[in-house]
């Protein structure tokens, strides 16, 4: 007997070869965005909604949300999930790390929401910006006008 579905799907293209992870683009306006919101909030936590557009290997993400009731702390930051309208355009998360470092937290990983979380960290410029996917692994990010 063949148990291979336990191990889980291996996405596979037609030629039977592994299929390529999906390309992140960002928009300029979106990283100007990030970056002042962070600035604005420190030495607090920002938080941010990610907007967009998802095609079959591309991700887009073109716009920010301010997420409604959001709370920002030293440590912290976060918003109650059921509070937002439903919209398939939200693509995931983007907040800041005072601390100076890009990596999520085991917090992070455990309230991921969406397909991507985006981590800026002080001193907040534009090689800060890095993006994760929900395994924690650092996806790259490429830069659209």
């Amino acid at each position: 007997m063949d148990f291979g579905f336990l191990r889980g799907k291996k996405n596979k293209d037609p030629d039977g070869n592994k299929s390529k992870k999906k390309n992140v683009a960002i928009t300029h306006n979106v990283i100007n965005g990030l970056i002042s919101y962070a600035k604005m909030h420190h030495p607090y936590e920002g938080i941010l909604i990610l907007e967009g557009e998802r095609k079959k290997m591309e991700i887009l993400i073109n716009n920010l949300v301010i997420p409604p009731f959001s709370e920002h702390g030293p440590f912290y930051s976060g918003f109650p999930i059921n509070e937002l309208p439903f919209d398939l355009k939200y693509l995931g998360t983007a907040h800041s790390h005072p601390s100076g470092t890009s990596q999520p937290s085991l917090e992070d990983l455990n309230h991921f929401y969406g397909l991507i979380s985006i981590i800026i960290c002080h001193p907040y410029d534009e090689e800060d910006i890095h993006a994760y996917d929900s395994q924690g692994r650092e996806v790259p990010l490429e830069r659209r006008i």
